[in-house]
């Protein structure tokens, strides 16, 4: 496929994620595209897996999931954040995405304010294991800014992997988070979106990573991606301090089990990887 059509499906993605309140609508994204909207929408879905208004939607949704657990915003102001003036509408449509109201989906996510060292304990339990993880070569590209907007990145992974034909040499898709929120400035922070990848050369605009594997705690959390970051507060505050193991010094990482395009949040399964010495 052409670079240049890939250069305008993540013109489109990034617009998208940078602009979740303003006009997403099908003429819009043509526009950025650059490119005749009666035949973009089949560029986007062949290159990418999902319509425009479903890439959309999903996006939008999830952010609103993640500021409803991370802030203390009004309901109708998260909603106009997202595109959605009409609170109405926006709790119609996070219901069908997410299974409940944004006002359950918030309670049950367990809202906390900005300093959660100071509340350790309270953050729910996970299953959490030992094992040997192997060591793993990955393809990925970067991020650089709060860990809850990865996605942007993600969503250009997989359209370069959609592109290029990719999936038969990618294996479990993941993501490295290289610094702590708790020590480094949210708009500094270091991550990168990618896959274990089992081809020959990297691909051209993807860097190359490797996970050396050994004794890894991981824990396995169900449910939306707004969630994990209180998954890390249970890891480090409620399970770490009773193990007696001692995390070693590289990056943690997050595996994704199945596809957020084909899956229902509340089935969503991600296992956080903390290598241990």
């Amino acid at each position: 496929m052409a670079a240049s059509y890939e250069d305008r499906v993540l013109r489109v993605l990034t617009y998208i994620h940078d602009n979740p309140a303003g006009d997403l609508s099908l003429d819009a994204l043509a526009d950025v595209a650059a490119m005749s909207r009666f035949h973009w929408h089949r560029v986007f879905r062949a290159l990418t897996g999902e319509t425009c208004a479903q890439a959309v939607r999903r996006i939008r949704l999830h952010r609103a999931a993640t500021c409803l657990v991370r802030s203390d915003r009004a309901i109708p102001d998260i909603a106009l954040s997202v595109g959605y003036p009409n609170p109405i509408s926006f709790s119609r449509a996070f219901s069908e995405a997410y299974g409940s109201s944004p006002a359950a989906f918030r309670k049950a996510g367990q809202f906390r304010p900005a300093h959660p060292e100071f509340q350790t304990g309270g953050y729910p339990m996970h299953p959490i294991t030992t094992r040997t993880e192997p060591a793993r070569r990955v393809v990925a590209l970067p991020h650089q800014g709060a860990y809850s907007k990865i996605g942007k990145s993600f969503e250009a992974f997989g359209a370069l992997c959609e592109s290029r034909k990719l999936w038969p040499q990618v294996g479990p898709v993941l993501a490295l988070y290289f610094d702590s929120p708790d020590d480094v400035p949210e708009d500094q922070l270091r991550s990168f979106a990618g896959a274990e990848f089992r081809g020959g050369v990297a691909p051209e605009g993807m860097e190359e990573l490797s996970i050396p594997g050994g004794k890894t705690a991981v824990l396995t959390h169900k449910g939306p991606y707004s969630g994990i970051e209180a998954a890390y507060h249970s890891l480090f505050g409620n399970w770490l301090p009773e193990s007696g193991e001692e995390p070693a010094d590289k990056p943690s990482y997050e595996i994704y089990l199945n596809d957020p395009r084909e899956t229902a949040p509340e089935d969503l399964l991600t296992e956080i990887c903390l290598p241990l010495k």
